[in-house]
């Protein structure tokens, strides 16, 4: 029983490893524009596939790979502001939403035109044995996703808290009229976030392939289940979204070993009506979504 329930929380750690790194995307374009950019998923997507081309297809070293996945999924995300959100003449919250949600199944097309409809198998990035822990065992990627994600969200902690940049972002969120009267580039702070929001969703799908495959369709849960993790440890709050897709992934975990599989996708929205319920800005509350 004991080594039942170690094995559930591993994978459920994992799962919501992944989930807390598209739940930074979430909270890192929120921080810097008041905006939630349900496409998210679709940029995990994007990520995935292009790891298949770029590792798999053109034979690019992996490291190299992902490189050129990020900065790639990157571009498409300024493109995607400078074209569909800068554009709009009336920006209200429900407008910019309907366009992001737009922009998903546009994203969603075009991974299916581009890839197929066929999942895509990508191996382990390594070759190592499963590491036993009191007989349960943790694969290598799993740890590898769970270590990215720490120093993942340490790294932006640094970036907000110690770095002119960060602090600039940061000033957006809280006034954006005050910070442009103190001469920072709002427009340019809003295209960073984009930027750096997308590229963390270029990271979940590249470390998320080798263990679900890569989909045309595969951004849709994973960014409602990112956007759950986001609002359950506070939307905006990076250790937030840390805290939130692990506790997310945990509670899937034991809900499918111990309940029913049937639950697996049920238990994020579940989670996600409990707390708006109890605590609506999240666990670490509104605070935390404006100063880091």
């Amino acid at each position: 029983m004991m080594q039942e329930l170690l094995q559930y929380l591993f994978g459920g750690i994992t799962n919501g490893a992944i989930y807390a790194v598209i739940a930074l995307g979430f909270s890192t374009l929120y921080s810097a524009t008041d905006l939630i950019n349900f496409a998210q998923g679709e940029f995990v997507m994007l990520g995935a596939l292009l790891l298949v081309t770029l590792w798999l297809n053109l034979g690019l070293p992996l490291p190299l790979a992902f490189v050129l996945v990020v900065l790639a999924v990157g571009l498409a995300g300024i493109i995607f502001e400078r074209l569909a959100i800068r554009t709009v003449s009336k920006p209200d919250p429900i407008v910019l939403v309907i366009i992001t949600v737009g922009a998903s199944i546009f994203l969603r097309g075009l991974g299916m035109v581009g890839w197929g409809r066929d999942p895509l198998a990508i191996p382990s990035f390594f070759k190592l044995d499963s590491i036993e822990i009191a007989g349960a065992y943790l694969l290598p990627q799993s740890l590898f996703i769970v270590i990215t994600v720490t120093i993942l969200v340490a790294a932006l902690t640094f970036f907000y808290k110690k770095t002119l940049t960060g602090k600039a972002m940061s000033a957006c969120a809280i006034n954006k009229k005050a910070a442009s009267l103190l001469g920072i580039g709002t427009e340019r702070m809003t295209l960073m976030a984009f930027a750096l929001a997308t590229g963390l969703g270029a990271v979940a799908g590249v470390m998320i392939a080798p263990i679900t495959m890569a989909t045309y369709d595969m951004g849709s849960m994973l960014g409602l289940k990112g956007f759950c993790a986001a609002m359950l440890g506070g939307l905006g709050s990076l250790w937030g979204a840390l805290i939130g897709g692990l506790l997310l992934g945990i509670a899937e975990a034991l809900g499918v070993g111990f309940v029913s599989s049937g639950l697996k996708d049920a238990i994020a929205f579940l989670l996600l009506l409990l707390i708006l319920y109890i605590r609506p800005t999240g666990i670490l509350g509104a605070k935390s979504s404006h100063r880091f």
